[in-house]
């Protein structure tokens, strides 16, 4: 592998969400990580909240910042992630010419189709498995995600 290859990799992960990321040829083997800031995200600490029994640290940590903390905390408790099957290119819509598939505000419900993900070459639909509103869009149109990474916030049906 040459120095260019490697300066393209380095692009390429800094632009995603891949925390490190190994190759090994017959030359040897080239290892690069991200830095620790950019794989922690805003977004994802809610959702780790949403399947966590987050409450207590949510509580000792509203003391700290008595503003911020108890606005964001009850609508993040109720949330739930609709997270990534796969890794590949996370899309918005079917084809360029096509609607989009959920904005916010947009009604849910199993089966119902939220984006695709391409997969070496394969479109695959994603579908809710829940019932309820998007509140929040996670990632960019035509970006890479991960496997198990959140992709939209939505507010349970009541």
């Amino acid at each position: 592998m040459d120095l260019k290859q490697i300066h393209e990799l380095i692009k390429i992960i800094n632009k995603s969400n891949i925390g490190e990321i190994s190759i090994e040829d017959k030359d040897g083997k080239v290892t690069i990580k991200q830095k620790e800031e950019p794989v922690v995200t805003v977004a994802a600490a809610p959702s780790h909240q949403v399947y966590t029994t987050a409450p207590a640290p949510v509580a000792a940590s509203a003391p700290a910042a008595p503003a911020a903390e108890p606005a964001v905390a009850p609508k993040a408790d109720n949330l739930i992630t609709i997270k990534s099957p796969m890794i590949g290119t996370f899309y918005r819509r079917p084809s360029p010419d096509k609607p989009i598939f959920a904005e916010i505000g947009t009604e849910v419900a199993p089966g119902k189709v939220v984006c695709i993900i391409e997969a070496m070459k394969l479109f695959n639909e994603i579908e809710s498995e829940v019932s309820g509103t998007i509140v929040k869009i996670l990632v960019d149109d035509a970006s890479p995600v991960e496997y198990d990474q959140p992709l939209f916030l939505v507010e349970p049906a009541k």
